[in-house]
This record gives structure tokens, C-alpha cells and sequence, in this order.
């Protein structure tokens, strides 16, 4: 006769209420999720339906890569002013509905000025510049950038500042070395604007 265990479920909340639980009652649902899966693999579908407690949108305040996402799709970057939860090595439609893919590189190393609209043109009608060098790509803004300083992040979508929470602003790119991700559907320079942390 097999021993009956109680639900996992009560037995999360009996340890949450423990004299030497008590800290765990304060901890961020990522970190009550951790303490229910002890119990048996069913604790998957708890954390399902707690992941929408976790604060997982792209742009969320974040801690530790655990507070962004429980699975580990998304990570926490931690230089970002109280932590940004974002998806790296995104591509054109690989990011979540609320947020972009952009494309970053230092600014610090933009320095050799170029003209986006006429770099290494291929129409006829169009005077062909080549003030960058074969490794490098004129950005939008009007710098040469080196292509292996590329980095790609998915970042908050907004329309004004007020999408952004504290401390970030909505920024367009072509400025501060930031570039929207090329979309072969839509060949051309595109602007977008995402919730960045303000300068």
C-alpha cells in the first residue's frame, strides 16, 4: 500500500508559514516557485500559472536571470539601471510582442562619419560613397561602425516616455549607437523606438 502524500500545494504553504520560512514569505514568486518544484514535477503548472507574478515583460526590473524568466529564455542585464529583462541574439521576429530587436554598438568607437543613404550605393542615380571600411557598416545615425561590435538585444517597445518605467526614456534609433535589426521585407532605413535607460 503506497503512502499518501499530501498536495504539494499545502506542503508549499505550510513550509511558507514555518517560523524558519518566514523570509520566503517576502520573496519574489520566482523564488516560491523554486521551493514548489521540491515536491513533484506537478509544480511545473503552478509556475505556469505564477509566471504572469514574475514581472517577465521585456524591460522589467530584474535581480538575477531567475526573475526575468524561470526557464531561462530571457536575462537579466544587470548594467542596466535596476536591471532590464531581455532576450541577446535576437533576431528580426524572435522577440516578444512588446518589445523590438535592435542592434547596439559602442558608441564610444563612433567617430568616422558616413552617409547611410549613399554608402556603397549600388543605384545608378545615386553618387557612391565609401567612407567605411569593408568591415564596417554605415549606421543609421551617420557613423562607421565596426560589424563584430555588433550586439543585439530585444528591447521595450514604446511610444513616449510614458511607456517606460522610471528612470528610462523612449529613444529612437540612429542615435547613441543604437540600429534597428534590417528587415529584408522592408528594405531601407526603419526607426523605432524602445525604452532605454536614460543618459
Amino acid at each position: 500500500m503506497g503512502v499518501q502524500r499530501e498536495p504539494f500545494i499545502l506542503l508549499w504553504w505550510q513550509d511558507l508559514n514555518a517560523p524558519s520560512a518566514r523570509p520566503l514569505r517576502h520573496a519574489s514568486p520566482a523564488a516560491r516557485m523554486g521551493l514548489a518544484m521540491r515536491y513533484e514535477p506537478a509544480a511545473w503548472l503552478l509556475a505556469t500559472l505564477l509566471c504572469t507574478a514574475c514581472g517577465t515583460e521585456i524591460g522589467s526590473s530584474c535581480s538575477t536571470n531567475v526573475d526575468c524568466s524561470p526557464i531561462g529564455d530571457r536575462i537579466c542585464d544587470t548594467s542596466q539601471r535596476d536591471g532590464y529583462c531581455t532576450v541577446e541574439g535576437c533576431g528580426i521576429d524572435s522577440c516578444p510582442d512588446e518589445a523590438e530587436c535592435i542592434r547596439f554598438f559602442p558608441s564610444a568607437f563612433l567617430s568616422v562619419p558616413c552617409d547611410p543613404r549613399t554608402e556603397d550605393a549600388v543605384d545608378p542615380s545615386i553618387v557612391a560613397t565609401n567612407d567605411c571600411t569593408g568591415d564596417e557598416i554605415c549606421l543609421a545615425g551617420g557613423y562607421c561602425a565596426m560589424r563584430t561590435q555588433e550586439r543585439r538585444f530585444c528591447m521595450k517597445r514604446c511610444d513616449s516616455n510614458g511607456d517606460c518605467r522610471s528612470g528610462y526614456e523612449c529613444r529612437e534609433t540612429g542615435t547613441a549607437g543604437a540600429e534597428a535589426v534590417p528587415d529584408p521585407a522592408r528594405p531601407g532605413i526603419r526607426q523605432l523606438r524602445f525604452c532605454a535607460q536614460q543618459i
